[in-house]
């Protein structure tokens, strides 16, 4: 299946804010219900114990990710993640900092993935979030982060395949079972959901679009090889695992030791 570069609905300028947070709010619920992310830990503290920082910045973080999760799975009881986003979702990084046990705080700012700024330094991750980008700023988020020698993780849940399209419309109807147990409660999710179905109709949409535009592996593998700067490992592939068992694409990096 081609990838097809179309545009989500809530990652547009002109989408009001506050639908926007309603929807990563909606999302990140389904995250921390379905713990989909689990899986790539291993993954994750491999990359970890590569660096020397005990930084993680996360990028696209939208409503918080899967990091309360996942830093429960971390053997680095020092280690910290920077919630970050380019319109960032500050209730929803508050909540999480307030319960991450002083393991996760959040920038403010507004965040470029492909021009992070250097005061923030770490091991940067992306989840469900690298197929937002068209090639060439795909690209630029790795160069950026090679330029700035720092490690990278990209994972992506969602795939360029038949099957995952039609989860999107499976997915585009829990909103409906599950909108009421959404935190903070709002009466205007419940408008925007069961009177008029804004956010079901939005994750169908933007389900649908995330999964013609996911990059293959050996996609991943192409932007790498277009890299110049500094020697780096790199590893790509598809982890499965969890109770869900859906393949993970994931592009992991960080610099080669010096000789």
């Amino acid at each position: 299946m081609r990838r097809v570069q179309l545009v989500e609905l809530h990652e547009q300028g002109w989408f009001p804010s506050s639908l926007r947070d309603q929807i990563t709010d909606t999302l990140q619920f389904g995250l921390n219900l379905s713990k989909v992310y689990l899986p790539v830990a291993p993954l994750l503290q491999r990359l970890l114990d590569s660096m020397p920082s005990q930084s993680i910045v996360d990028l696209c973080s939208g409503g918080g990710g899967p990091w309360l999760d996942l830093s429960r799975r971390l053997r680095r009881n020092a280690f910290h993640v920077c919630l970050t986003d380019k319109y960032p979702n500050l209730q929803a990084f508050e909540n999480i900092e307030a319960v991450s046990e002083n393991h996760v705080s959040f920038y403010r700012g507004s965040v470029d993935a492909t021009r992070v700024p250097p005061e923030l330094e770490g091991l940067r991750t992306i989840f469900t979030s690298f197929h937002h980008f068209p090639p060439e700023e795909a690209r630029s988020i790795l160069q950026n982060a090679v330029d700035a020698r720092q490690g990278i993780g990209i994972f992506e849940i969602t795939r360029r395949t038949p099957f995952s399209i039609v989860l999107m419309f499976l997915w585009a109807l829990t909103p409906f079972a599950l909108i009421p147990f959404v935190r903070p409660f709002r009466w205007s999710r419940l408008l925007w959901t069961y009177v008029i179905p804004i956010i079901p109709l939005v994750l169908l949409f933007d389900g649908v679009v995330s999964c013609l535009r996911t990059y293959q592996p050996q996609e991943l593998n192409a932007f790498v090889e277009m890299l110049t700067g500094a020697e780096y490992e790199w590893e790509t592939g598809e982890h499965s695992g969890g109770s869900i068992k859906l393949p993970i694409t994931y592009l992991i990096g960080y610099p080669r030791a010096s000789a």
